[in-house]
């Protein structure tokens, strides 16, 4: 007999294997305890030690790891060393201790022999599901989402940012607020005849942990409304590039893709290069031009990954509009990941939750100086239209930006116009929203031959030879 699982209940014919049932599965590869003395000085901080666990259903055992090395790549860039990873194959998580009981034990055991002080889950732990934990275990217990959000909050630089993730940090935070148990209740207030609490229960009437809600609630509405004073300047650049007719181009990817290196390499922006997840927070606009002239800007925006918080999609709304305002999307993907269709999948998700489906994308396997043959088939399979670039080599870069150009639209009219000399200004404007195809010097002035916006064709209109 085959062991079957059935969708809620776990095996209905047989029993798992024996090893599965008494061992959680250790993940190789993930512990990040650094050697180098001379690191450890330059941090200047003894780094948390911690250990991640996951749960995974029959036939997921891959994916599982996967996602168990991306929760050891967040860690580490939160600041953490990763002693080991545990895995447990599982149908559904625990709904009280998410691991098994009995796993439980075993993970206490491990914590304490490895000496960790953190139990950091793959997953979005339930209020009850991290307390159950650290009552088991006694050391400190999160979640992935509290590991993203710590990350955010280190890397956020401007003010807008900052408050953005302060903003999904307390989104996060309100449900999980501990309470103290009935003996700091302070409800009863006044008379409370046959209700069994009497004296000694009587207070102000809030418990403290209403009070800290009630301040949470007050901050979040302060960094909602903080945050929408942000949006006049935005909307004023935006607009400023709207009434220009200059097209805009997002690069969107998984976290640590290459984005950055790429918007560099072709800008020469200069932006922040970090091997690291989520160096790049705040959203980086530069302006650069296709081969034939045509200007266009260049916008770095935020990395993904996999169970991305909710809270930060809904905060990061603001970063992610120029996404959505955008005339076509460069979705950059890490060409020697071990699972790029996930990150693809991943990106796509969040592309259709902020609305932005409908624009022109284009997939560009970035690192294609680390696959051979064998991978760039496998990734042509996937996606027959991508590109393969090396935001280091400079491979694949021009046709790349060629892609660009012949994506892009193109000013709405074609005009030949003649534009007197002292009207210089007007020729300027021409080359920087424009697409000029011919340019001649006659006597009365310069004859140009362009494709421009309807407003730049009734600004010229004039001198436009018909």
């Amino acid at each position: 007999m085959t062991n079957e699982y059935d969708e809620f209940d776990g095996p209905t014919v047989g029993q798992m294997d024996l090893e599965d049932r008494t061992t959680l599965k250790r993940v190789d590869g993930l512990r990040t305890e650094l050697e180098d003395i001379t690191e450890v000085e330059y941090r200047q901080v003894r780094l948390e030690k911690v250990v991640i666990i996951g749960v995974y259903p029959r036939g997921q055992e891959k994916d599982a790891e996967n996602s168990l090395k991306e929760l050891a790549a967040l860690c580490e860039t939160a600041g953490a060393q990763v002693l080991e990873g545990l895995l447990q194959r599982k149908p559904h998580p625990d709904p009280a201790t998410y691991l098994g009981r009995g796993k439980v034990e075993e993970l206490a055991a491990i914590v304490r022999a490895e000496g960790a002080d953190t139990v950091v889950a793959d997953t979005e732990l339930a209020p009850s599901q991290r307390r159950a934990l650290e009552d088991a275990i006694k050391v400190k217990v999160i979640d992935r989402t509290a590991v993203i959000l710590d990350i955010f909050a280190q890397h956020a630089k401007s003010r807008e940012g900052k408050a953005q993730v302060e903003l999904a940090q307390l989104q996060y935070l309100l449900p999980r607020l501990r309470g103290w148990g009935d003996s700091m209740s302070r409800q009863a207030g006044g008379q409370v005849g046959g209700q069994g609490a009497g004296m000694g229960s009587r207070g102000p009437g809030e418990t403290k942990i209403e009070i800290d809600r009630r301040r949470i609630r007050t901050q979040m509405s302060k960094l909602r409304t903080q945050i929408k004073g942000f949006e006049p300047a935005r909307e004023a650049k935006r607009a400023n590039r709207i009434r220009s007719a200059i097209p805009s181009v997002a690069i969107m990817g998984y976290t640590n893709a290459g984005k950055s290196s790429l918007l560099n390499r072709i800008t020469k922006a200069g932006v922040l290069v970090e091997n690291a997840l989520f160096a790049t927070l705040d959203p980086t606009v530069r302006k650069t031009s296709t081969p034939d002239g045509r200007p266009y800007t260049l916008a770095d925006t935020v990395g993904f990954v996999r169970q991305l918080p909710h809270q930060l999609v809904e905060a990061f709304r603001s970063t992610f509009e120029e996404v959505t305002m955008s005339d076509v999307i460069v979705h950059v993907v890490d060409a020697a990941h071990e699972d790029p269709a996930q990150q693809i999948k991943t990106v796509r998700e969040v592309v259709e939750e902020v609305d932005a489906r409908g624009i022109p994308e284009i997939v560009v396997f970035n690192k294609a100086d680390l696959i051979d043959k064998d991978r760039r088939m496998v990734l042509r399979i996937m996606e027959p239209d991508g590109v393969f670039v090396s935001a280091k080599t400079g491979e694949g870069i021009d046709e790349l930006q060629q892609l660009i150009a012949d994506t892009i639209p193109e000013p709405d009219v074609e005009v030949t116009a003649v534009i007197p000399y002292e009207h210089g200004e007007l020729i300027s404007m021409i080359h920087k929203s424009g697409h000029v195809l011919d340019t001649d010097y006659v006597e009365s002035g310069t004859r140009i031959h362009a494709r421009v916006s309807v407003e730049m064709a009734a600004r010229i209109g004039q001198f436009i030879e018909h």
